[in-house]
This record gives C-alpha cells, sequence and structure tokens, in this order.
C-alpha cells in the first residue's frame, strides 16, 4: 500500500516543476517581445548647451581642454582681493565682558566685534575702520582700528 506521504511529495514535486516551466516561458516572452536594441540604445549624450540629447556630438565642434584648465571644487582666488574695509562708530562696548557692536556709516547694519578683533584700545562713539568676517552667527567685525 502506497503512503499518501510519498503522494504529495510528487504533487509538490509536479508544481515545482510547473513554475519553473512557468517561469522560463515568461522570461523567453519578455526576451521576444523588448525593444531594448542593445546598448546603442542606452547611451546618451550632453550637448555644447548641457542638454541631453540621443545624437552624438559634432566631431568639428569638438574642443581641446587641458587638465590644468578643469578645476574641481572651489576655483582659486585671484591674487588681487577686494578690499572690504567698512567705517563706523562704536555703538556699545564693553570693557569687562569684551564685546559690543559697530554701526556701520551710511547703512542700517551692525556687526559683532569682540576684543579679540581689535588692533587699537576702543570705546563707545569712537570712529573706526574694520573689515567683516563670516561667524557662526553673521557678520563680525575684525582688524578693528581707529580711523
Amino acid at each position: 500500500m502506497a503512503s499518501s506521504g510519498s503522494f504529495n511529495k510528487r504533487e509538490k514535486e509536479k508544481k515545482r516543476q510547473q513554475k519553473q516551466e512557468e517561469k522560463a516561458r515568461r522570461k523567453e516572452e519578455r526576451k521576444a517581445n523588448s525593444s531594448g536594441g542593445g546598448l546603442d540604445n542606452m547611451i546618451a549624450y550632453v550637448d555644447e548647451f548641457g542638454r541631453i540629447t540621443d545624437t552624438p556630438p559634432d566631431p568639428t565642434k569638438r574642443k581641446e581642454i587641458s587638465l590644468e584648465e578643469i578645476e574641481i571644487g572651489v576655483p582659486a582666488r585671484e591674487h588681487e582681493e577686494m578690499s572690504n574695509e567698512r567705517t563706523g562708530r562704536i555703538d556699545f562696548f564693553d570693557t569687562v565682558k569684551g564685546f559690543g557692536f559697530i554701526q556701520e556709516d551710511g547703512g542700517k547694519e551692525r556687526f559683532f566685534v569682540h576684543v579679540s578683533g581689535l588692533l587699537d584700545d576702543v570705546q563707545a562713539n569712537d570712529k573706526v575702520v574694520f573689515e567683516t568676517e563670516r561667524g557662526p552667527r553673521g557678520m563680525n567685525a575684525v582688524r578693528v582700528r581707529k580711523a
């Protein structure tokens, strides 16, 4: 007498075989119906205006570029640096705490100044010349000297 265990095994094996055959058939259908065309249909080009196109660039418009001309990252600064020297008046300065504020001449901006950024001793209402730098909370006055 045949056990029911061997019958279930045969049924499971048949189902597994059918699934494999169905999978292979679907794969062949996808291959036959695909319009892939291979690598040539996947290539894209960039024209001289930066637009993506499927036509290759015109070889007559080709321009040679030396490796030294390519700049990766932030471009190098020119030697002639623009002076960002400003003038203003000390609006408030606390000598105990070592900080204060400068009101720029002809503007509404106030700049924070720390005692470490002073070149001369200053007091409130002194006329000063200073430069600015980006700080953690905005622009700070640095290299402050009396005018």
